[in-house]
């Protein structure tokens, strides 16, 4: 593993993670109080998606290359639907939860939470472009094509954890607005996937 190998991985994991820190900005306007340890986990998520994803895309070209090159075409679009969906049911979830709590007499709901399934769609959408990386890892043996997913990886934590803290931040001035404008960037982030892919 050399110099240009590590630098290579490292800019490749700013790439990807690109997406992924969008939606950590997100939902950390969501959940302002999040705790530092579920922020580890959250941004965990993030990293092992994008440490798979290359990985798979390794063993597809290595393995059924021609079914990945059929898949492909496909990827933009998954994206785009995982993320409408969120993004959309998120939004219409803040506008609800808006025009109730304007309402009189009655009880503020209590603050939103990112679920588990939520994040793990989440992590898919914002991971599945990097499949293609295994195109450009497809050269190495299976140790370097691990070592250079697991920087990718660790990149996007790194990377998620500055989204998360940077969302928290912001969050708390937004309550009243934070999950209409996460859903809206959740649904920003699919277009602009689509729109790339």
């Amino acid at each position: 593993m050399d110099l240009f190998f590590i630098i290579t991985s490292i800019l490749l994991g700013v790439g990807l993670a690109m997406d992924a820190f969008s939606v950590s900005i997100a939902n950390g306007l969501l959940e302002p109080s999040m705790s530092h340890r579920r922020m580890c986990a959250v941004a965990g998520v993030y990293a092992a998606f994008q440490f798979a994803m290359p990985v798979i895309g390794w063993l597809c070209v290595r393995r059924v290359a021609e079914a990945f090159l059929a898949f492909q075409p496909f990827i933009p679009w998954i994206a785009l639907i995982l993320l409408l969906a969120i993004g959309g049911k998120m939004a219409m979830e803040g506008i609800r939860t808006k025009s109730t709590a304007s309402s009189p007499n009655t009880p503020e709901e209590s603050q939103y939470s990112i679920g588990f399934l939520t994040l793990l769609v989440q992590g898919i959408a914002t991971s599945i472009d990097a499949l293609s990386v295994g195109f450009t890892l497809a050269e190495y043996n299976a140790a370097l094509a691990c070592a250079g997913a697991g920087i990718i990886g660790l990149v996007t934590f790194l990377i998620c954890l500055a989204g998360l803290a940077f969302g928290r931040m912001f969050g708390e001035s937004l309550a009243d607005r934070a999950q209409i404008f996460g859903g809206l960037i959740l649904i920003a982030i699919g277009i602009t996937i689509f729109v790339r892919g």
